[in-house]
């Protein structure tokens, strides 16, 4: 009763007129950020998050979970009209949307792949109502020793973002805890690889990074690749029929509910959960003969997938700081400029924040089917502007952003050198993921190591001693085995679709 009370004030604060017009707007320019290839969530929200500076907290991360989530439902348009995953987690969609599409059934297939986003993100966010707080109430009870063996928890998931190499991801990662340690450390209070630099001092900023290695990598790469407009195909009436929401609505919920209990495990990509959801929805059908050729319910079971997973990934995010997905560590990183430290402590300390974004995403998912239904053709429209006119619009805003956050021209040239550098890392197939996340949770996992050799003289037994820590120290290494068995099989899955080897850390 208490959460649903909290729930309440939250609705009370999301519908206010500026808060409202930030979950609108971030679900708008995330379902088109979803539907434009060669830009995902990850890169949009990067671009934007300098926005934190002028909005307030509550405005901006309403605005960039909006993107977060209003993207997992745009990259369906792309992957029924056109063949094209925008992310590998659209893999499936494609399976069955684009043969549907084929046979003028492509207006229906984006219908139902709408409302099943609905359907299973209202799901996430429900699920998010009850486990969240129970969880971070539990989290309460934490010491050094507990945020050590969490933090380490939450290391596990480079595996689950490292693509296809896991030792690319372990040094990626190791580099990203390197980079963070310019400046004052966290735990004594000295300088460190500073190199004589009073500008270094300071460290290196985030959001620089986090600019570019995403936004200024993917105009490099779309200059290099001079990405040119992508014709939509016809669509008709987006309106599923009767029949298609009876044959639909079972494989909503079952892929919902499969991507919702996933979605739990921290770094459990979108790419496992919805090949598993479209797995599953053929192994229940009774004409299981059809998928691949235009089943509606391989549209359904993947896309709600996709949508839970989202939403269930906040979870974890709120309740413990631990990142599931590339944009849910750059989302992090919004939190952390802020000021609001993820995890046992948020509802404690910042509980209307909290129950104010909540509240917003389930505005965010009602926003996203009544407009977006008949905006469909109008978004695939948009799939028309030539990315040489994208490309300089994200540089000057990529630029402005990572100038304002501390005013210096030090940051620009980090996220120009960053760009540069992301650039050959993902033409060499090296994950960026890893190091933002070590770069993000590296200070944190330094400080609370300190502090429980600390407590403990220097004494590493106190790790396995305390039940918590022990508990989540054992979940971590099972974690790691049951990640690296889904990966595995993902990666098949994705091969056997697709015809070759494709990352699946997105």
């Amino acid at each position: 009763m208490e959460a649903l009370n909290m729930l309440l004030h939250g609705f009370a604060e999301a519908v206010t007129p500026l808060n409202l017009a930030m979950a609108i707007l971030g679900a708008l320019v995330g379902t088109l950020v979803g539907m434009l290839p060669g830009l995902g969530p990850t890169s949009a929200i990067a671009i934007l998050l300098p926005l934190t500076t002028v909005l307030g907290p509550v405005e901006g991360i309403i605005m960039l979970a909006g993107i977060y989530y209003g993207a997992m439902y745009g990259g369906s348009t792309t992957a029924i009209l056109l063949n094209i995953p925008g992310e590998v987690s659209s893999v499936p969609t494609c399976l069955d949307g684009y043969p549907l599409a084929k046979q003028g059934k492509g207006g229906p297939a984006l219908g139902i792949a709408a409302i099943g986003s609905f359907v299973a993100g209202t799901m996430g966010v429900i699920g998010l109502v009850f486990f969240a707080p129970i969880l971070a109430d539990q989290a309460l009870k934490f010491g050094p020793p507990e945020y050590f063996a969490l933090m380490l928890l939450a290391l596990t998931v480079i595996v689950n973002l490292a693509g296809n190499s896991i030792i690319k991801g372990l040094i990626m990662g190791l580099f990203g805890y390197l980079f963070s340690m310019g400046g004052m450390g966290p735990s004594g209070g000295q300088m460190r690889f500073t190199f004589g630099s009073d500008t270094l001092s300071a460290g290196i900023d985030m959001i620089s990074v986090i600019i570019g290695l995403f936004a200024i990598t993917e105009v490099i790469k779309g200059m290099e690749e001079r990405s040119g407009a992508i014709a939509p195909g016809k669509i008709g009436s987006v309106y599923p029929s009767f029949a298609d929401l009876k044959k639909s609505y079972k494989a909503m919920f079952r892929g919902g509910f499969i991507g919702f209990v996933l979605g739990l495990l921290p770094g459990c990509s979108t790419a496992v959960t919805t090949f598993l959801a479209y797995d599953v929805e053929k192994k229940v059908s009774k004409h299981p003969e059809q998928f691949g050729k235009g089943a509606i319910e391989g549209v359904a079971a993947p896309e709600s997938a996709n949508n839970a997973t989202s939403s269930s990934g906040f979870i974890p995010l709120f309740a413990l700081g631990i990142p599931s997905s590339p944009p849910l560590a750059v989302l992090l990183a919004g939190l952390m400029i802020y000021g609001l430290q993820p995890g046992p402590v948020l509802f404690e300390q910042s509980g209307g924040f909290v129950w104010t974004i909540i509240a917003s995403m389930f505005i965010g998912n009602v926003m996203l089917l009544v407009l977006n239904l008949p905006l469909v053709g109008l978004w695939a429209k948009l799939t028309t502007v030539p990315y040489g006119v994208m490309a300089p619009v994200i540089l000057v805003l990529s630029i402005i952003g990572a100038y304002t956050v501390r005013n210096s021209l030090f940051d620009v040239f980090m996220a120009l050198v960053f760009g540069v550098v992301g650039y050959f890392l993902q033409k060499y197939r090296w994950p960026v993921v890893p190091l933002i996340l070590c770069f993000i949770l590296g200070p944190m996992f330094e400080q609370s190591f300190v502090q429980s050799m600390s407590m403990s003289s220097g004494d590493f037994s106190i790790f396995f001693t305390r039940p918590i820590s022990l508990t989540i120290l054992i979940m971590a290494f099972v974690l790691l085995f049951v990640s690296l068995i889904l990966i595995r099989r993902t990666k098949q899955r994705v091969k056997a679709a697709v015809g070759s080897e494709v990352d699946i850390s997105g």
